[in-house]
């Protein structure tokens, strides 16, 4: 530690690190150029590093090189039930392993505070026109999920630093930034910046308080929560300057599919974002949070706001302990991380973004960074059906099935969802319905959201429209929409219809929705509601007619449409710190004794399907990858999404998992998600690219790539379903490679997109390019993680699945290693790559054989 830097915080009975003071001791003048992530980072190396590491790695910052690792250590982990309930259950298993070579398991604890909040397992199986909706869901949710749950209230008491969020309460997200999430934190008499890694790429959602949160997977998190240092070297920083202000009648999600479009195009991948400028100040802290929200569909690493009034602001309504809003607000102050103390920053690079140039949007189909403006909707093609129309009561082409309010982007932010309401209310007045056929559902990220509703009189009108609340979760935006109307269902299914999804989510790839919802929008909350009413997306939103009003005119959006002013003026009234206080101040108040040390190992139950002792310290696993002979599994195109690799959505009866599910006895219908079994491993095995939405370019049909979860088997050739390929190879013991294009692994941060491969036998993956969650994750499991050189690409060397392949070089931060190709007719090629292990510590993590087996080393060292 530092000492001569820690200073005393006047009047705040803490101390602080005075990293101005320790940054200019290096380079006068320099801080004042700092970006605002660069002096969080600089707080983190002079409270954290050892003096004789501090100069050097300050300078990394001061200026900006990239050429050492330094360490960061943050301040927290935040995980949803799905990644973290897999992460503590490879911590389980690790207590048995540490327990069979003789150390004591119940030293095996995070040693960072860590925060567990149980919102991604809940469908929507009773829509919002149901009766007691809410309590239908829950109680499905407890019975599905009752071996999970069982699991995860033994963590609660079993291991030190945990705290569990319960069911039932809200989304991780949302939850982090109107209550976890302190902005300064307060430890051991010592204020400093609170900074944390979340098991979702959404955490950066809380960026938006100045709050450095980055989504990691749940390797990471669990080398987080063990006390490892996260290294890293100096990010780009963009700075982002925001100009302008919105059009009336534009909301922040409208803003955010523009930004996305915007910053996809701006090639900003693993960049930290900071935005800033007379249309940032501007926003509120809702419409900022709903962009950092979506740092990942822009393919950035955090997307920060400074720390300005808005925030102080912000936290006030949201009902924080004064004596904590005056130490965010003193800290920011004396430590430059204030507003006011950033306008002589220094970007390498800076973008510009015209905020009044942004109108009403839509994103899709398929991808978030798709944006149509709502007026150009016959142009794209989107509101034109080339169908027949609709016989009397038949789904009409475009027929929108699902229409949810759903998602911490959204929900987290009073505007939007007020909006929403007022759509909703002025629909009701001028005897608008719902179409039949639409599956309407309001899941709220926290309950605070309920109570604010309730005060300004528009739940009801919500009610009344289909929007009843299902649950306070991520539901439809995880995929958990929950099952459809059986009659509605066949219909989709033998007219082949083409059925969407609207949604006020994040993602909308294709699979991820719903089985049978074939693309999905993103839009509003608002236009969410006019969907609904609408019925299909073959509707031009903007100007055909939703119905007639009494007289027989023609009710088009801009009749539901209502101004800034009232929703301001309603917020004003309704929204208020006390909900967040009734809401929040009981869920925090944890009165449990942690580290039950006679009870530090689990008790396995053998017959679940949802909890299983992992086998990451056995067998094949345990064993060295010899990178010789491999056969390619799949070869991929661009974009593969952690969805193609291990889906989130329902199990069907006729995939690999549905199959397992069913022979050791589960009903059908309470299969639950791939996602909600990702603590058993023989379950989510399976579960390896059975996306049927998937293109593997080694089985073809007509000289044509086939679509679905499909593998072809070498040397024979034979076309099989992939886990079948898998197993067989698994048999065999057949190392495995898999060859892909552009961006692989991009999505959500899925620890078993990299763990289901490993466990088929994949020992490397060669891209042109990888997502940098998934990359760290395949890193995590041991697979080592390639990249094509100098513009090549599977197809520069013809690559098609009948070869095998060698890897030879020593495998260090960016080197370059030799992929052998050995063709099928004796033909030899060596193809130069780049080694993806990034940091000497990735190097011992891989060597090692991961994440786990690293850390089971050094523990068993340390206390031999």
């Amino acid at each position: 530690m530092n000492t001569q830097y820690r200073k005393t915080l006047a009047g705040s009975g803490l101390d602080y690190f005075d990293t101005r003071e320790a940054v200019e001791a290096i380079a006068p003048g320099s801080y004042k150029t700092l970006p605002y992530t660069s002096r969080v980072l600089a707080e983190n190396l002079v409270r954290r590093c050892s003096p004789e590491t501090l100069t050097d790695s300050l300078k990394q910052l001061i200026e900006r090189k990239r050429d050492l690792d330094f360490p960061w250590y943050p301040a927290r982990v935040v995980c949803h039930d799905i990644l973290g309930q897999t992460a503590l259950v490879d911590l389980a298993g690790l207590r048995d392993a540490i327990a069979e070579k003789g150390g004591d398991p119940a030293k095996v604890n995070p040693v960072v505070p860590t925060q567990l909040i149980v919102d991604h397992s809940l469908a929507v199986e009773h829509a919002g026109f149901e009766k007691d909706a809410f309590e239908k869901n829950r109680a499905i949710e407890d019975r599905r999920n009752e071996d999970r749950f069982h699991f995860i209230n033994w963590t609660k008491t079993a291991f030190k630093n945990i705290d569990v969020i319960q069911p039932g309460n809200g989304i991780m997200h949302q939850i982090n930034l109107e209550k976890m999430s302190p902005v300064i934190q307060a430890r051991d008499g010592v204020a400093f910046p609170d900074t944390l890694v979340g098991t979702d790429s959404h955490t950066p959602h809380v960026d938006a308080l100045g709050v450095i949160a980055i989504g990691v997977g749940g390797l990471e998190a669990e080398s987080v929560m063990l006390g490892r240092p996260s290294y890293m070297r100096l990010p780009d920083i963009v700075g982002v300057e925001l100009v302008g202000k919105r059009q009336p009648g534009i909301t922040a999600t409208d803003i955010v599919l523009a930004i996305t479009e915007f910053l996809r195009q701006e090639r900003v991948v693993s960049t930290y974002l900071e935005f800033f400028g007379e249309g940032a100040a501007d926003l509120t802290l809702g419409d900022r949070a709903t962009i950092s929200n979506m740092t990942p569909e822009f393919g950035a690493t955090a997307a920060m706001f400074y720390i300005d009034d808005k925030t102080i602001d912000y936290l006030r309504i949201t009902g924080r302990d004064d004596k904590q809003i005056k130490l965010v607000e003193q800290y920011a102050k004396q430590t430059g991380l204030w507003a006011d103390d950033l306008t002589e920053v220094e970007y390498e690079r800076v973008l510009k973004f015209d905020l009044s140039t942004v109108v009403r949007n839509i994103a899709g189909p398929s991808n978030p960074h798709r944006r149509v403006a709502t007026s150009d909707l016959a142009e794209q093609g989107i509101s034109v059906s080339n169908e027949p129309a609709a016989k009397d009561g038949e789904m009409p082409d475009g027929a929108c099935i699902i229409a949810a309010i759903t998602s911490c982007t959204n929900t987290s932010n009073p505007r939007n969802v007020i909006a929403a309401g007022l759509v909703a209310r002025n629909a009701n007045k001028l005897g608008l319905t719902r179409k039949p056929w639409v599956k309407t559902s309001l899941a709220p990220g926290s309950k605070a959201v309920q109570l604010y509703l309730e005060e300004a009189g528009l739940l009801p009108h919500l009610e009344a429209l289909g929007f009843g609340i299902v649950a306070f979760a991520c539901t439809t935006c995880n995929g958990m929409s929950g099952a459809l109307d059986p009659k509605i269902q066949q219909e989709v299914i033998d007219r082949d219809l083409y059925a969407t999804a609207v949604l006020s989510g994040n993602r909308n790839f294709d699979g991820r929705i719903h089985p049978y919802a074939k693309q999905a929008f993103l839009a509003s909350p608002p236009l969410v509601v006019a969907y609904a009413i609408a019925g299909t997306v073959r509707f031009d939103i903007e100007k055909d007619s939703l119905g007639k009003d009494a007289q027989g005119n023609d009710i088009t959006l801009k009749d539901l449409w209502p101004t800034d002013e009232e929703i301001d003026a309603v917020i004003a009234q309704s929204v208020k710190p006390e909900q967040f206080k009734k809401v929040y101040e009981p869920m925090f108040d944890l009165k449990v004794e942690y580290g039950d040390e006679t009870n530090p190992q689990y008790d396995w139950r053998p017959q679940s399907t949802y909890i299983r002792r992992p086998p990451y310290w056995e067998g094949a696993l345990a064993g060295e990858r010899t990178m010789k002979g491999m056969r390619p599994l799949a070869v991929l195109g661009d974009n593969i999404t952690t969805d193609h690799l291990s889906p989130s959505n329902a199990i069907l009866l006729d995939s690999a998992a549905g199959a397992y599910l069913h022979k050791m006895g589960l009903p059908e219908e309470d299969f639950n998600s791939y996602a909600t079994h990702r603590g058993d491993h023989l379950t989510a095995q399976r579960a390896t690219f059975a996306n049927p939405k998937l293109f593997n370019e080694m089985v073809k049909e007509n000289g044509e790539v086939k679509q679905g979860s499909l593998a072809r088997i070498e040397p024979e050739g034979t076309v099989t379903r992939m886990w079948e390929a898998i197993e067989t190879y698994m048999d065999r013991k057949q190392p495995l490679i898999i060859i892909a294009g552009k961006d692989y692994g991009q999505g959500s941060s899925r620890d078993w997109a990299a763990k289901g491969v490993r466990l088929a036998g994949v020992e490397v993956i060669v891209a042109e390019g990888f997502e940098r969650i998934h990359r760290t994750n395949l890193v995590g499991m041991g697979v080592l993680p390639l990249e094509f050189t100098g513009g090549d690409t599977r197809h520069t060397y013809q690559i098609d699945g009948t070869e095998t392949f060698d890897v030879i070089g020593e495998r260090k931060p960016g080197a370059q290693l030799t992929l052998i190709v050995s063709k099928s007719n004796g033909d030899q090629i060596n193809i130069p790559v780049k080694c993806r292990l990034d940091t000497a510590e990735e190097v011992s993590v891989y060597e090692a054989g991961g994440v786990l087996q690293r850390f089971a080393q050094d523990f068993l060292a340390q206390n031999a």
